[in-house]
């Protein structure tokens, strides 16, 4: 049998292929870590005050009567986490960065409610209420907000706004406080100027790959 020898080049050649390959993967890894992704599970921080969106299972004793939605400074309270989803009916693949401008609900873990707004007016500032609602994480057109971001996606280290898409308001909190029974949390309403008050930032959370694997890990 006559053993004809590969060309010498053909080795080297399928290693700078695979290093080739591996620094892609490593790239698109490393891409991935900066951006919010559909699926993952965050807190978010109003830069101005200070504050974490949070909600609970106490209703709002005027107004619509839903789950209330407030500020809190803890860091590490469970009612604060949200999980990133898309609008009802839209397929949001898990793991894929949400662009700026896409429309997404935000839903409340512990209690399975979406982050809502409406024509009913908030109870200490006499702004545009905003609520958690629906079961399951199902519950209506007016649980949709827009990530109003820079640049092509929502990259995990930027100041963003949410705009509600059925009134135009934006998720805002303007420091007024609540007595019993959430004293000292902040009332959380929706006001129709982009200011400093309706800046939010993402924390503590699990980021998920498009792979759909979580790349990172805080207090969950």
């Amino acid at each position: 049998m006559v053993r004809v020898a590969a060309p010498a080049w053909s080795s080297g050649l399928v290693l700078a292929l695979c290093a080739l390959l591996a620094a892609a993967s490593a790239s698109v890894s490393a891409s991935a870590l900066h951006y919010v992704t559909c699926g993952s599970v965050v807190k978010l921080l109003n830069n101005q005050h200070d504050v974490r969106l949070h909600s609970h299972d106490v209703k709002y004793g005027s107004g619509s009567g839903q789950q209330s939605v407030t500020g809190v400074e803890l860091s590490d309270d469970s009612n604060s986490y949200w999980t990133v989803r898309g609008k009802p009916g839209q397929v949001c693949q898990r793991g894929k960065p949400i662009k700026c401008g896409q429309l997404i609900r935000l839903t409340h873990v512990n209690t399975g409610r979406n982050l809502h707004s409406h024509h009913f007016v908030s109870p200490l500032s006499g702004n545009q209420e905003v609520s958690a609602f629906g079961e399951n994480g199902e519950g209506d057109d007016l649980d949709v907000w827009i990530v109003q971001c820079s640049g092509t996606s929502w990259k995990r280290d930027d100041y963003v706004r949410f705009k509600h898409s059925g009134t135009g308001a934006f998720l805002t909190i303007t420091g007024e406080q609540y007595g019993h029974p959430i004293r000292g949390q902040r009332e959380v309403h929706g006001t129709f100027s982009p200011d400093v008050d309706n800046y939010w930032k993402v924390m503590e959370g699990v980021f998920i790959k498009p792979s759909a694997e979580p790349f990172k890990h805080d207090e969950l």
